[in-house]
């Protein structure tokens, strides 16, 4: 229940306290309610990153187990990731605290005796804003700033030849069979500074056009991994060697002698290198670029820190509950209407990505808002609304 006396205060200071008893007892109810909702907050957010965050760490440790990453670069990256995680994770933990935090109230009848000492929808959601404002300028230093700098230096340690040697970090002298891909690759020496690699030699089971298999044996003088600075592949580029295709044990052996051999490196659907680039740039690097990517990205970041006062409404507005009902009963259509705000997003952001305009992502946001308002406002409309026509009928009849 509210602290100590505060309910009597409350109706003491409706019955026509002082000026300054007002001020304190509303600082009170602030005090209290930004307390309550930046807790629910806090540990719901905790509990979200840890699922996530562990979910992601044993996918990226699966990558690091079959070669494609190298196992002491795994952490740090996933520490340059993490603003990432938190900037989605912020605004759902806040959703969801809301929820949980006035649902008890409503449950526990606390709301009920705010609302009959005469607080007001409006003045609850100024209250709501309160610890809603301070998340949004967490998520947008995180969105616009601290993000960025993390998806750089992730990238960074992801195409170091040193820290991760591309074609599936090859190791000086030693055969090496990368499991998933049928490849033995070998390499003699490996340059520490430039990652240029000497006797390359890979062979790889694969399948000819017309399905029959074949062995695929390229030995270079050497090689080095290049990245592609416009598309973020990796290639691996090998030079003055040969390439011998067909099956051991037949005739029908191609041989090509080459000067330069290029291939790109295939990433895993949904891996650690799957970030976009672009997420990587600074934001004003965006701001002075056209390309459609840049702009897609660039109100993506604004975005996010918007989404952080709707979905506070929302969640004000969908918590109104009883002792009967519980705290919970509204937890799944919440949990749903979120989750389509988020999708929309996400879709918007991918047809600014393929040339349409900003304005497909911000009348999402203008549409929630004003979702927003109405269940927030909506009542209080219909009951303007009904006593206006009672009367009208009133004088109607007279």
């Amino acid at each position: 229940m509210m602290m100590g006396d505060e309910t009597e205060q409350l109706a003491s200071f409706f019955s026509g306290a002082t000026p300054g008893a007002a001020i304190r007892v509303r600082m009170k109810i602030l005090a209290y309610l930004t307390r309550d909702v930046l807790l629910h907050t806090v540990a719901v957010s905790f509990t979200l990153l840890v699922i996530i965050f562990s979910g992601r760490f044993v996918k990226y440790l699966a990558e690091a187990a079959v070669g494609n990453l190298a196992g002491d670069i795994l952490l740090p990256v996933m520490f340059y990731r993490l603003p990432g995680f938190l900037e989605l994770i912020l605004p759902l933990g806040l959703f969801i605290g809301i929820l949980m935090a006035y649902g008890r109230l409503y449950v526990e009848s606390e709301m009920v005796v705010l609302s009959a000492c005469g607080v007001s929808p409006s003045r609850l959601a100024g209250y709501t804003l309160v610890p809603a404002l301070l998340v949004m300028v967490l998520v947008a230093a995180l969105s616009l700033l601290v993000t960025p700098m993390g998806a750089a230096r992730s990238s960074a340690l992801l195409d170091d030849p040193e820290a991760s040697q591309g074609l599936q970090t090859l190791a000086a002298g030693r055969f090496q069979n990368r499991r998933g891909r049928d490849l033995v690759s070998y390499a003699e020496t490996i340059a520490p500074d430039s990652g240029i690699m000497s006797g390359v030699f890979l062979s790889q089971q694969t399948a000819s056009s017309d399905g029959k298999p074949q062995l695929v044996v390229t030995v270079a003088a050497e090689g080095e991994i290049v990245l592609d600075s416009r598309t973020g592949a990796r290639y691996l580029e090998l030079r003055d060697g040969y390439r011998y295709q067909g099956l051991p044990g037949h005739r029908d052996y191609r041989v090509v002698e080459f000067e330069t051999f290029g291939e790109r490196i295939p990433e895993p659907e949904g891996g650690i290198r799957s970030v976009p680039r672009v997420d990587g740039r600074s934001t004003v690097s965006l701001l002075a670029s056209a390309a459609a990517e840049d702009i897609a990205a660039l109100h993506w970041r604004l975005s996010l820190p918007v989404t952080v006062p709707i979905v506070a409404i929302i969640a004000l507005c969908l918590s109104r509950t009883d002792h009967r009902r519980g705290r919970y009963i509204k937890m799944a259509p919440a949990f749903a209407l979120y989750l389509i705000y988020l999708v929309l997003l996400t879709n918007a952001r991918a047809a600014m990505e393929e040339g349409a305009g900003p304005l497909v992502l911000w009348r999402i946001h203008l549409l929630y808002l004003l979702l927003a308002l109405w269940l927030l406002y909506g009542n209080v409309v219909r009951s303007s609304l009904w006593r206006r026509r009672r009367r009208e009928g009133s004088h109607a009849a007279a």
